[in-house]
C-alpha cells in the first residue's frame, strides 16, 4: 500500500528528481565534450533513474516489512551492468573505464538527490567534475614531463609490436 502524500511533499519529490537530472546532466556534458561512449543523455538518465528509484523506495511503499535500502543496493548492481557496456577493447587497449566509473558515480549522485541530500549531491558533482577535468590535465602534463607512453591499457595476451602505434584513434 502506498502512503498518501501531500501536494507539497510531491513537489519536494519532483524537485529531488530534477536536481538528480540536472547534476547528472552536468557530468554527462563533460563526458560528451570528451566524446566518451556515454555522454549527456546517458548520464542524465542514470542520475534521474537512480533518484526516481530512491524516491519510490523511500516514499512509494509503507509498512513494517518494507526495507527502502534494498532498492538502493540494486541501483549499485544495475549500474554495474550499464557501466560494463561502456568498456571497450580496441587493438589491445581498454577504453571506457573512466566513463563506467562516472556512470557509477552519477548513480550515487542521483541516489543522494533522491534522498533529499542536495548539498551532498552537489558537492559530489563538483568533485566528480574536478576528477574528470582537472585531474585529466594534471595527468597529461605529468605524462609529457615524465615521458610516459600514451594513455591506454594493454591486455595480458597482447604483445607490444615495436612498429605498431600504441595510440588509439
Amino acid at each position: 500500500m502506498t502512503p498518501d502524500l501531500t501536494l507539497e511533499m510531491q513537489l519536494d519529490l519532483a524537485l529531488r528528481l530534477t536536481v538528480g537530472l540536472i547534476l547528472g546532466a552536468i557530468i554527462g556534458f563533460e563526458r560528451e565534450l570528451h566524446r566518451q561512449p556515454a555522454g549527456f543523455r546517458t548520464h542524465s538518465l542514470v542520475s534521474l533513474g537512480a533518484a526516481l528509484f530512491t524516491v519510490v523506495s523511500a516514499f512509494g511503499f509503507s509498512g513494517d516489512s518494507v526495507d527502502p535500502t534494498r532498492i538502493a543496493a540494486q541501483i549499485v548492481s544495475g549500474i554495474g551492468f550499464i557501466g560494463a557496456g561502456t568498456i571497450l577493447q580496441y587493438r589491445g587497449h581498454i577504453r571506457g573505464l573512466t566513463t563506467a566509473a562516472s556512470l557509477w558515480s552519477v548513480a550515487a549522485i542521483g541516489t543522494a538527490a533522491g534522498a533529499g541530500l542536495y548539498v551532498v549531491a552537489t558537492v559530489g558533482t563538483i568533485l566528480i567534475l574536478v576528477i574528470l577535468s582537472i585531474l585529466d590535465r594534471v595527468e597529461a602534463v605529468a605524462r609529457r614531463r615524465l615521458q610516459l607512453p600514451p594513455e591506454g591499457y594493454l591486455l595480458p595476451d597482447d604483445e607490444v609490436d615495436e612498429g605498431k602505434s600504441e595510440d588509439l584513434p
